[in-house]
């Protein structure tokens, strides 16, 4: 390590770099996965890898997957770096000194694989029931160890753990089929297994999928609408969240660009990124540019007061970093991303957010959509949904999209509800893909509705 840092420094003065920063990262993973009760992956691996980049006004940036190569990773960098000379700037601040592990009760690691093996052949057969014609069961854990250290003198050692287990199934009947999931993680260990109540969970997904194969086509307009806890998430995560990661409004693509301390909401609704919350799976203690994580406010009070940032945007557009710089592994250099995205509970409890309804829907699930931030508008499909008639929720409707402009639902919140959860981990890709947390409280607004066929 010591030699390492010598020939870092050294290089640096044979072609004139002012900054970089070097990641030597560990990662020791297991994924099982079966489907109809076929064993399809299982796999444990061990990877580890360097990734430098070297700052010249523009960002040089190497990799190699054989520590042997280190030095030559270095130097490619720096060459890089030094051939770019661009005129950009970025956030220094001060040499950090730590080291930081996120601490489980039941290491996963000491799990043994015939076990895991088990829990995947349990699930699959508690999703097995008439008229379920496909099932799926995952679980994968990773436990990454970096090794992070800069130009300015830092030197942060960190150990993330993350576990996921995920199942669904898909109901067919009278050549209709309907698919519903559950899914849950964590940056933890095996005690999050162990809490899980699975048989409830596939009798629920099992029920789910059968009853939506009776489910009837939602209506179509511009309705009330009541997000549940799950596609609160969704559409914060998506719909907000993307447009306040910082290197889109550097590049033009946000609708949100130029508005920092202008009202974007109504006054009830606070919005928050938090990579501190404790074992959540978007969780981190240091970015992967040696930033502190911290709890952001992203709209407070109705106010838009911040962007989710790294080093390059934060000297751009003059804010204070912000620890949201993450990379997807070693080979991947950091970008501006999200962590745990949800809204703060309010007042209202759901009993008092149907009563406010006489014609609308209550939607719920994340089944996926699109979102375009440089126009601010959007698309998403919910798992289920149902009418609200005179404040009571009627007949069960499927693929129901909600769509519409963000700034617009978010000024037309009614109610925001008082129970928060924030439990629906998950993936986000950006060209790279890092784990991601999101939710919230029921909200209650107006967007359009329709069908995803």
């Amino acid at each position: 390590m010591e030699e390492l840092v010598r020939k870092a420094e050294e290089l640096a003065g044979r072609y004139g770099i002012s900054y970089y920063e070097i990641r030597i990262t560990r990662v020791t993973a297991a994924h099982l996965g079966m489907q109809n009760g076929q064993l399809e992956e299982l796999s444990l691996n061990t990877e580890m890898g360097i990734g430098v980049r070297a700052f010249n006004g523009a960002w040089g940036f190497s990799s190699a997957n054989d520590m042997t190569r280190a030095e030559e990773a270095i130097k490619t960098a720096m060459k890089i770096a030094k051939l770019s000379r661009g005129d950009s700037r970025i956030h220094l601040g001060d040499p950090v000194r730590d080291r930081a592990e996120i601490k489980v009760r039941k290491p996963f690691t000491d799990i043994d694989v015939e076990d895991k093996l088990a829990l995947v052949k349990e699930i699959d057969s508690l999703l097995r029931g008439e008229k379920i014609v496909s099932r799926e069961a995952a679980y994968g854990d990773g436990l990454k160890e970096q090794l992070y250290f800069n130009s300015l003198g830092s030197e942060i050692e960190t150990v993330v753990p993350r576990i996921r287990v995920r199942f669904s199934v898909t109901a067919r009947e009278n050549g209709e089929m309907q698919t519903y999931w559950r899914y849950f993680g964590g940056t933890a260990g095996w005690e999050l297994v162990e809490s899980i109540d699975f048989p409830h969970w596939a009798e629920l997904v099992k029920e789910k999928a059968l009853s939506l194969l009776h489910a009837r086509s939602p209506p179509s307009g511009e309705f009330e609408i009541i997000m549940d806890p799950e596609l609160t998430g969704v559409f914060i995560h998506e719909a907000l969240g993307h447009a306040v990661e910082a290197d889109s409004v550097k590049n033009g693509d946000s609708i949100l660009a130029g508005k920092l301390g202008e009202r974007i909401a109504v006054e009830e609704l606070t919005v928050v990124d938090d990579p501190t919350l404790p074992g959540k799976y978007g969780s981190y203690v240091y970015d992967d540019e040696g930033i502190r994580a911290k709890r952001v406010e992203i709209i407070k009070d109705g106010v838009l007061v911040n962007y989710l940032n790294d080093r390059e945007t934060s000297a751009l557009l003059g804010l204070e970093p912000n620890g949201h710089g993450r990379a997807q592994g070693y080979n991947y250099q950091p970008l501006v991303r999200m962590s745990n995205t949800y809204v703060e509970p309010g007042s209202w409890s759901l009993e008092e957010m149907l009563e406010e309804v006489k014609n609308g829907l209550y939607m719920a699930g994340d089944k996926g959509g699109q979102v375009d931030t440089a126009s601010g508008t959007f698309t998403f499909g919910a798992t289920e949904g149902y009418i609200i008639e005179n404040g009571e929720i009627k007949d069960m409707v499927r693929d129901v999209a909600m769509s519409g402009s963000i700034l617009e639902v978010l000024r037309n919140i009614r109610a925001v509800g008082k129970e928060l959860r924030v439990e629906f981990p998950g993936y986000c890709g950006k060209g790279q893909v890092v784990p991601v947390d999101d939710g919230g409280p029921h909200l209650l607004t107006r967007a359009l509705v329709g069908g995803l066929r």
